[in-house]
């Protein structure tokens, strides 16, 4: 089991930067793929970004070149570098895991896929 802590949300400007942070606590981390989803108001739940436990990275198309994932075995962290953040970015964002022992990541965009959740930081974007 691991249990997720997001961090690095808060209020940004339009065309601003943030770095989400999410630490995992338990063992075998880096057995472990992992993502990050956001909800905004209204809305489903949508797929962001996704690292899998060798560090191939997935975007989705509204975060390619704009946002960075990345992940540290050692500290047990996942991060989500944000820039040239926009107003359609505001959101509740989560990371997410899921235990493999495959080097590969099946859907990493499915939110199904994953099986442990953080609760989530905000990010809101002004413009």
């Amino acid at each position: 089991q691991v249990q997720l802590v997001e961090s690095g949300g808060g209020l940004v400007q339009a065309g601003g930067s943030l770095r989400l942070s999410c630490s995992a606590s338990g063992h075998s981390f880096n057995r472990y793929n992992l993502g990050w989803f956001r909800q905004a108001p209204g809305k489903e739940r949508e797929f962001v970004s996704a690292i899998s436990r060798s560090g191939d990275t997935y975007y989705a198309d509204s975060a390619k070149g704009r946002f960075t994932i990345s992940r540290d075995n050692a500290k047990k962290m996942v991060y989500l570098q944000m820039d040239s953040l926009k107003r359609e970015d505001t959101a509740v964002y989560s990371c997410a895991a899921v235990q493999t022992i495959i080097t590969g990541f099946l859907r990493p965009a499915s939110i199904d896929t994953h099986n442990h959740w953080g609760q989530g930081t905000q990010v809101t974007v002004a413009s």
